[in-house]
């Protein structure tokens, strides 16, 4: 086992190809370190929820304005003409009926008229479907807290689990990465230089080794060092991968044999992009592995927000981050309101 701590200051060994290949996200270029205060351009703010869904926004309201040209008349034809927008703009097909069913009823009950009106109807109603997917977070019941991040490659899972450590490391929690992918070296270095950058140790072995074994001696260090939250990224796997499949298993295997209630969050990293074949990558994991949570990205890269609904109205699972931008900290804390509020706004803020 091998474990790098931060290296002190002043210790910059990495190739500077390395370093811009992280710069972004630390709003850093090449030439940071030779550049003055008065050269230095102000930090970005992070993206909002509302900036992440700013693709998959467009794209609904226009299908639903749409809907809403010229005069029109609340009944069976309209709904059915919401319920084919809902379902393309990747809501789902379980989803999208519910969603109109209930929307039929508060129209009729609120005696609703007019497209804003119908619209706010159908935030609201957005907004009560996701409510399962805000759930409350509580890391600290169990020290260390252990997550095993799971997912398909290509969907910024490493990233992400940066992205995560640096708002626990903002909120004074102490962290640790386990580099429980073994089988790319790159995968590694990367995880070793995020933990560099955040001053974050890393517990890893050589190229090849066991990710259980990994596993197995990050939690010991960690328990030891009292951390608070053990982070294992793990490698990116296709569900069809039966052995890669079979190594998570092992995993979470050993981390049980030590504690049966660890792993406490198995997270499944989803790329918005890919819309409902989440769906299926979701079944397969949480089948394998059994997932108890997810964060979703790259929710700005595409018009398919709303696979949040279907994957809630599907699972039920916790939602704990969206992917909103691609700086550092354009990651949010799921929201059920804001979310529906961004995605579903009145017909002339479009």
């Amino acid at each position: 086992m091998s474990e790098s701590n931060p290296p002190q200051n002043g210790d910059d060994t990495k190739p500077e190809a390395k370093k811009s290949g992280l710069a972004r996200f630390f709003g850093r270029s090449k030439s940071t370190d030779t550049a003055t205060a008065e050269t230095q351009s102000a930090p970005k703010a992070p993206a909002t929820v509302e900036d992440g869904l700013s693709k998959s926004r467009s794209s609904l309201l226009g299908k639903i304005g749409d809907v809403f040209k010229g005069t029109f008349d609340l009944n069976d034809d309209l709904f059915e003409e919401l319920e084919e927008v809902l379902i393309t703009s990747d809501i789902g097909v379980e989803a999208s009926l519910e969603l109109v069913e209930r929307l039929r009823e508060r129209v009729k009950q609120d005696k609703i008229q007019d497209a804003n009106g119908v619209v706010a109807g159908l935030r609201a109603e957005i907004a009560t479907m996701l409510k399962p997917a805000q759930q409350e977070w509580n890391v600290l019941h169990q020290r260390p807290y252990v997550m095993l991040m799971v997912g398909v490659n290509g969907v910024g899972k490493t990233t992400t689990t940066a992205k995560i450590a640096k708002q626990f490391k903002d909120q004074g929690r102490s962290v640790m990465f386990a580099a429980a992918d073994t089988f790319r070296a790159a995968a590694t270095e990367q995880l070793q230089e995020w933990g560099r950058r955040l001053d974050i140790p890393v517990v890893a072995q050589g190229h090849g080794a066991d990710a259980a074994a990994v596993a197995h001696d990050a939690l010991t260090s960690a328990i030891v060092k009292g951390t608070h939250i053990l982070m294992i990224d793990t490698a990116g796997r296709l569900h069809t991968q039966s052995d890669l499949m079979e190594q998570l298993q092992k995993i979470n295997r050993v981390l049980a044999n030590l504690d049966p209630s660890m792993p406490h969050e198995v997270m499944q990293i989803l790329d918005a992009g890919t819309g409902q074949n989440a769906l299926t990558q979701l079944d397969h994991f949480k089948e394998a592995v059994g997932v108890n949570s997810v964060c979703l990205t790259k929710l700005d890269g595409s018009a398919k927000g709303g696979l949040a609904i279907s994957i809630t109205q599907k699972y039920q699972l916790p939602i704990r981050y969206l992917g909103v931008g691609e700086g550092f900290d354009d990651l949010q804390a799921f929201d059920a309101e804001a979310f529906a509020a961004a995605l579903v706004p009145d017909l002339n803020q479009a």
